[in-house]
């Protein structure tokens, strides 16, 4: 073979194996972008369940759109119903309702005679003893209106209150839907756990100018555009933490008092997955008769966080 063809003949090898190295890169361009489209397919999906989900939440007939009242309990006895001279006038249900006597942290209640109303599910018909919502079993549940109103007793401090609930509740009925900032998969972020000793607690204010001591078993720390940001976790005894944070958005486009946030409790390595596209808002953005915590100043961060649920466009005053 001649200097000439072999020269030709090595020219056509670096050529093949160019091509077949172009081939190569533009399949794996391709292999690339299947799978960055797949991931970005699976966030949607993903994202857009949690969302119906919570729309179904928030809606259901025993919804936090369904709250009606919130009636504090005085020490001694009270008459209850939707007519006036009631000492806890309800807004809806029937004109009287029945007697609730607090004393020495003990209710009784006693139902209106000819009332059809459960407690916990079996019909109701003489005086009971009612659990609270601080109680091992949970608090007691009378239904009244065939099982469209409900009322409940929380305690909150050292008082306790009259929740009601009804599925015709106006702001249920004419509920407006939810809005949000863009989804974005950048604002799901990996975070690093950082446990406290344990035991340890936070205090937490709510609305109603009370506070309690929440376990607070660590902080998730995450990074955002170079910077170390860090959100003090509760645990409220679900498979989940629990977030309440405020940001630079908060009263900018989102609920001015701040947000919520499940993630899961931490993985191997300490690692926790934090979806701020998941943030939303508390019962009080739907309604004035909810009892929500604010952020703990610790979780008031630095940070224009323009993801999850914007201001209810019908937040409660």
């Amino acid at each position: 073979m001649t200097a000439h063809a072999k020269a030709a003949l090595g020219i056509a090898v670096v050529i093949a194996l160019a091509l077949a190295a172009t081939g190569c890169g533009k399949q794996d361009d391709k292999v690339s972008d299947e799978q960055a489209q797949a991931t970005q397919a699976a966030f949607n999906q993903e994202l857009q369940l949690w969302r119906q989900q919570r729309v179904a939440g928030l809606t259901k007939p025993d919804g936090w759109t369904s709250l009606v009242g919130l009636h504090w309990i005085e020490p001694g006895a009270h008459y209850i119903g939707s007519s006036a001279g009631n000492g806890i006038e309800l807004a809806v249900g029937p004109s009287h309702f029945g007697m609730i006597d607090l004393a020495n942290g003990r209710l009784r209640f006693v139902p209106e005679k000819g009332v059809a109303m459960t407690l916990d599910g079996a019909p109701l018909t003489g005086e009971t003893i009612l659990r609270a919502d601080d109680a091992p079993a949970g608090p007691s549940v009378i239904t009244f209106d065939e099982g469209k109103g409900i009322a409940t007793v929380i305690k909150r401090g050292p008082r306790y209150a009259l929740r009601v609930k009804h599925a015709d509740a106006e702001t249920r009925t004419g509920f407006r839907g939810l809005e949000y900032w863009p989804a974005s998969s950048d604002w799901r972020v990996t975070g690093r756990f950082v446990a406290h000793e344990p035991g340890k607690t936070l205090e937490i204010a709510n609305i109603i100018g009370t506070t309690d001591a929440v376990p607070n078993p660590g902080a998730i720390e995450f990074e955002r555009e170079g910077k170390t940001y860090r959100i003090e976790a509760l645990d409220e005894g679900a498979e989940t933490l629990f977030l309440v944070f405020a940001d630079r958005t908060s009263g900018h486009g989102s609920y001015p008092a701040g947000r919520f946030l499940d993630v899961p409790k931490p993985g191997v390595g300490g690692t926790v997955l934090v979806d701020f596209n998941q943030s939303y808002n508390p019962p009080c953005a739907f309604t004035p008769f909810a009892t929500c915590p604010l952020p703990p100043p610790e979780n008031r961060l630095d940070l224009l966080v323009q993801a999850g649920e914007k201001t209810y466009a019908h937040a409660a005053p």
